[in-house]
């Protein structure tokens, strides 16, 4: 779900893995375990980290309503 997520709101930027990388303050092998669904636990700070970044809640980026 998470990994779905984060590639769709990614694409919908116009971004590339690496463009939000640095937006998000992440590594680049952060965002594409998470878009691959290989980052299985990401941190709290991650998650904050990207729900920022796309201006969106914990709760929408986790695909919570």
């Amino acid at each position: 779900m998470l990994a779905k997520k984060v590639k769709a709101l990614r694409k919908k930027k116009g971004w590339s893995q690496q463009k939000l990388a640095q937006e998000a303050g992440l590594s680049f092998n952060a965002i594409t375990k998470i878009e691959q669904g290989k980052a299985l636990h990401p941190t709290l700070k991650t998650l904050i980290k990207l729900s920022d970044v796309f201006n969106i809640t914990l709760d929408e980026l986790a695909g919570r309503k």
